[in-house]
């Protein structure tokens, strides 16, 4: 969800700042901007649409310079047009800007009263105009930035340069993520270290409230006007490979990653069919004291939390609740002491999870209320797994599709592991039972293989769904909240109006939208549901509806007259919906890809929601 990336060095970085912006292009975004400074001079390219058209305009003007910033926009304030992309420019200062102002029309009627006339309609252009204002009485560029930051409310990562300063770019990060690449003689900043792997692999984690004044030699961070310091963190370039190889899109490379990212992100924990016991052994004492679990995500995250509640309930005996994060953190929630506030994000900066993450952290300080916070997240550097006081990774790399595929089932592998984990310090699992669980987890990367052995069969079968409007999602137990995920998956891919419902829920409402036009997708693991679930097909079929079938080899359902049916591997029904995520991630991705949608960066949306 927008992107920046900005730098000051010896060299033109104009191939840099587009080169950067290309590696966000993962995020979603609507337009795309590039602002140098050469002699004396702002230079600017705006475009509507791909970053290879700014990438165009940019090769034709000839624009260069040694400092600049660049921006992939997605729109919140005003259409995406060319005047509503960044960089915005205001006198000598150009500026870019993820996230919202908040107080964003106050400031403008202000400065319209000024005399400032706004050629956007974006939210951003009030902070360009009021550091030019701020520097007609200070020379400045960082004193400028500083008086202007008390006066903004709302979330912001920003990037500003001025043409009186050209070997200066200030940056600041208040609610929305921000890194320093540090290189030798350069230096450079973006909203996520992707973007700068190429030319550095040393990064700077700026905190909130940071502003930091970068030149090609120095960098300094300030925290409310006092110089501090943050510490430099070099990363494994060998874990940073996010090209697709020999496959048409990101999402299908990611699906077939799914053996691997479970293997890594479980093998940090087992040994044999025990738990390691270097594995969260600095949170041990802390889960021995909890007395419940409050899991608090968004979207597909929220989805690995409700199939958590099963678990930590079914298998430990421990209360586990679980809310969207966007509810949660409005809706004054009693924060109880001696809970576990477990968070889950694939990103680690998604914005609704950490403002309910930070205001419970607040609430229960005032309160006194002895609680514990963790992250479940795929990036070791963000601000989820800063700021919580226990961590742990899902090992499954870059993901670079906007629609979740290895990073969702790492996380419902290492909230397993979790769940064994605290089972076994407070003792309400036996020995016995977490050898038999770890047995089956290790067999997991195989059955996966095994299951991806049928995409040529999903293929076939996603060719019925490509004229239709609408598909319902049935599951039961656990594979209710499959069934929400594989609503979710072929709607934000292939735009088609989908649906998840628990099976049992027919005939309070969905059964009346059943007819030979809706394709229903039936989720059938052998488990002890598997003959309710049976009934609830043939209440279906009765009605007209097309079943789409992803069943137990063993579950005895056959193919017969509009009921298609894909065999999926027999697998314990404990850990099922890891591998019955795969036929749904699948089926989702050849609709797309068949009804021509862009499956890597669907319409309207973005990998990372740092904003509300």
């Amino acid at each position: 969800m927008c992107g920046i990336v900005g730098g000051v060095a010896e060299r033109n970085i104009s191939h840099i700042l587009i080169e950067g912006l290309k590696r966000l292009e993962y995020r979603g975004y609507d337009s795309a901007g590039l602002a140098l400074i050469n002699q004396g001079q702002v230079l600017r390219e705006r475009r509507v649409g791909k970053v290879a058209n700014l990438e165009q305009a940019v090769l034709e003007s000839d624009l260069k310079g040694t400092l600049g910033i660049a921006h992939t926009r997605w729109a919140t304030h005003g259409k995406p047009t060319e005047h509503n992309a960044h960089p915005h420019v205001s006198g000598n200062v150009a500026i870019v800007h993820n996230g919202i102002i908040e107080n964003y029309q106050e400031l403008k009627d202000h400065l319209k009263d000024l005399g400032y006339v706004f050629t956007s309609q974006t939210d951003t252009e009030v902070i360009a105009h009021l550091i030019n204002d701020a520097l007609k009485t200070t020379p400045s560029l960082l004193a400028a930035v500083q008086q202007v930051i008390p006066l903004l409310k709302g979330a912001y990562a920003l990037g500003i340069i001025h043409t009186d300063h050209p070997d200066e770019l200030i940056t600041v990060r208040e609610g929305s993520p921000l890194v320093i690449g540090v290189g030798i003689g350069e230096n450079f900043i973006s909203s996520d270290q992707l973007a700068l792997l190429p030319i550095t692999n040393r990064f700077i984690y700026l905190e909130e409230g940071d502003i930091a004044r970068l030149t090609r030699n120095t960098i300094e961070i300030f925290v409310n006007g006092q110089l501090t310091s943050r510490p430099t963190k070099e990363l494994d370039a060998t874990v940073t490979n996010a090209s697709k190889g020999e496959y048409k899109h990101y999402m299908l490379k990611e699906i077939y990653e799914q053996p691997e990212a479970i293997k890594q992100t479980i093998s940090q924990a087992l040994n044999d069919d025990h738990l390691r016991e270097d594995f969260l052994a600095d949170a041990v004492s802390d889960f021995a004291n909890i007395q419940q679990i409050q899991i608090i995500a968004c979207g597909t995250s929220y989805h690995a939390g409700m199939i958590a509640k099963y678990w930590f309930e079914q298998l430990i005996d421990l209360p586990c609740h679980v809310e969207i994060a966007s509810e949660y953190r409005y809706r004054s929630p009693v924060i109880v002491d001696r809970t576990l506030y477990l968070c889950i994000s694939q990103s680690g900066e998604t914005a609704d999870t950490l403002a309910a993450l930070r205001d419970t952290q607040k609430r229960a300080t005032a309160k006194n209320l002895n609680i514990i916070t963790m992250a479940i997240c795929n990036v070791a550097t963000s601000s989820m797994v800063r700021e919580t006081n226990h961590c742990l990774l899902t090992l499954a790399g870059p993901e670079i599709g906007v629609a979740s595929t290895k990073a969702f089932t790492t996380q419902l592998a290492a909230l397993l592991l979790l769940v064994l984990k605290i089972g076994e310090v407070k003792q309400t699992i036996s020995v016995a039972q977490i050898a038999k669980i770890i047995t089956e987890l290790w067999h997991i990367p195989k059955v996966l293989l095994d299951t991806l052995q049928n995409d040529d069969e999903i293929l076939a079968l996603s060719e019925l769904f490509v004229e239709k409007q609408h598909c319902l999602f049935l599951g039961r137990g656990t594979h209710f909240p499959i069934a929400l995920e594989g609503a979710l998956k072929l709607k934000e891919i292939s735009y088609i109006h989908a649906e998840g419902y628990a099976a049992g829920e027919l005939k309070h409402g969905p059964l009346a939208l059943v007819d030979n036009e809706m394709p229903i997708v039936i989720l059938a693991p052998q488990d002890e549901m598997l003959d309710k679930l049976k009934s609830n097909m043939e209440e279906v079929q009765a009605r007209g509806g097309e079943l789409f079938v992803f069943a137990d080899e063993h579950s005895g359902i056959k193919v017969k007259d509009r009921q298609h049916v894909v065999n999926v591997p027999s697998v314990d029904p404990l850990l099922a919906p890891i591998v019955y995520s795969l036929p749904i991630q699948l089926l989702s991705y050849h609709v797309a890809v068949l009804r021509g949608t862009d499956v890597d960066q669907p319409r309207n949306l973005a990998k990372s929601v740092t904003v509300e």
